[in-house]
């Protein structure tokens, strides 16, 4: 009784310091701490293995789903799981997950060492120094229907098992097992992209952080206009994001688009090595990545002329147009629709409002640049072959990345907003994460 006590007390102990570490999360500007971070790092890992798996291997019919990689080489869906202390996978690192149909998982991992906390190892070498015949014992034991790997044509993230560790297993099986081998694909991405209730509350904080470092970036405090570039911008960012203790998962961009007297717009590459002048409409393109997740946002400001307190009406106006498209994109957002159809429906339906959008938006989460249904992309307004297809899930988050130009008569041409924001879409509809822009920000405001 004592033990039991003990355990459950531990259990209870670990509980309330992950929901204490989430809550502040939740409240404050606070970044955790390196070994805080392992612990709730650890608790998602439990959390997605407990309850979120036994529904996808339920859902995508696959009962047994073996993983296979080796130290530096390391499929991206092992990456999903490797304990915090473990910043690789260890020599040849193999994963088993089989649903015994019980409302279960049971996890073994075929490794020298338990993986982490979270899956225990079954292997000792010293009784039987083959591996593969570990791993094909183990198979027999549990007599699975679908033995899913991780090969796919079209996803790369579910791509992840070498053609040496493909050949190794499957030549080397027994015929009754080659026989049940399947891409594991579908439940792979639905693995990658599925996020837990307490994923969204992290995801919060998250873009909360990407905003804040946003707008730091876009204030005199880092930008002189007449002497501040682009490029200036982009390294200030680079080192605040250090400071902090994060990372970014891309280079930024920073660019300008400029007045009529001037060739510079948007994406043209000289922007991104200009001085940053009054009167410029800047852009950001910016995200970070924090206990498992990132993010991935685009925002504009405006650099004030002398006497001016204000963003010019027609920029505004330009934003609204802006912020209309994302209205009108994400309300055509519906289960189990396709990125094709809502890409198709949702230009139709902007076009025929008379804004001249683009719309090429992707999954957000684990990964940057994430699994799951993609709509369009900025060279495929028509849509996107095989990741366009992929139906939309619920509770599964997206980066709503688009523009809209905008003809300006005071400058005589148009002008492109673009804008992304995280956002996240569930049974009862979507919803972005942590707002999104719709006010230019101003900069050099503190000096009027």
């Amino acid at each position: 009784m004592l033990n039991f006590l003990t355990v459950n007390f531990c259990v209870m102990k670990k509980t309330l310091l992950t929901l204490l570490i989430l809550s502040q999360l939740s409240f404050s500007q606070n970044i955790l701490d390196l070994k805080s971070r392992a612990e709730v790092i650890k608790d998602l890992q439990k959390e997605r293995l407990e309850n979120l798996l036994p529904d996808l291997m339920e859902e995508t019919g696959i009962d047994m789903w073996v993983l296979i990689t080796r130290e530096y080489n390391e499929d991206p869906i092992i990456k999903t799981l490797l304990p915090p202390t473990w910043l690789n996978a260890r020599r040849r690192t193999i994963l088993v997950f089989f649903n015994n149909k019980k409302g279960e998982v049971e996890k073994a991992a075929i490794t020298r060492y338990n993986f982490g906390e979270n899956i225990p190892s079954i292997w000792d070498k010293d009784k039987e120094p083959d591996q593969l015949k570990v791993l094909y014992d183990y198979i027999k034991s549990k007599n699975p229907e679908k033995i899913g790997l991780n090969f796919s044509e079209h996803f790369a993230l579910v791509d992840g098992i070498s053609k040496t560790d493909y050949d190794l297993f499957f030549n080397n099986a027994p015929k009754a097992i080659k026989n049940k081998v399947v891409s594991a694909e579908k439940l792979g991405i639905r693995w990658i992209e599925t996020r837990t209730e307490k994923e969204k509350i992290i995801y919060d904080q998250l873009v909360e952080i990407t905003h804040n470092i946003i707008n730091e970036a876009f204030s005199t405090k880092v930008i002189t206009p007449g002497v501040t570039t682009t490029d200036d911008v982009v390294w200030w960012m680079r080192e605040k994001v250090l400071s902090l203790n994060l990372k970014t998962w891309f280079h930024p961009t920073i660019d300008v688009q400029r007045n009529s007297k001037s060739d510079l717009y948007a994406f043209d590459g000289k922007s991104k090595f200009d001085i940053i002048q009054p009167g410029d409409l800047v852009h950001c393109d910016f995200g970070i990545n924090y206990l498992t997740l990132n993010t991935d946002c685009q925002q504009i400001a405006y650099v004030l002329k002398p006497n001016e307190n204000k963003v010019p009406e027609y920029l505004s106006n330009a934003l609204k147009e802006a912020n209309r498209l994302q209205d009108i994109f994400t309300d055509n957002f519906g289960y189990k629709k396709t990125g094709n159809q809502i890409l198709k429906e949702s230009l139709e339906q902007a076009k025929s409002e008379g804004l001249n959008p683009q719309i090429y938006t992707h999954p957000l989460g684990t990964f940057g640049h994430s699994a799951g249904t993609t709509l369009g992309m900025w060279d495929s307004q028509s849509g996107v072959p095989f990741k366009g297809d992929f139906e939309m899930n619920y509770d599964t988050s997206y980066a709503i990345e688009l523009n809209n130009k905008t003809f300006i008569k005071e400058w005589n041409k148009e002008v492109r907003i673009m804008l992304e924001e995280a956002g996240i879409f569930e049974q009862k509809g979507f919803r972005y994460v942590n707002g999104r822009q719709t006010e230019i920000i101003l900069i050099g405001k503190n000096l009027h």
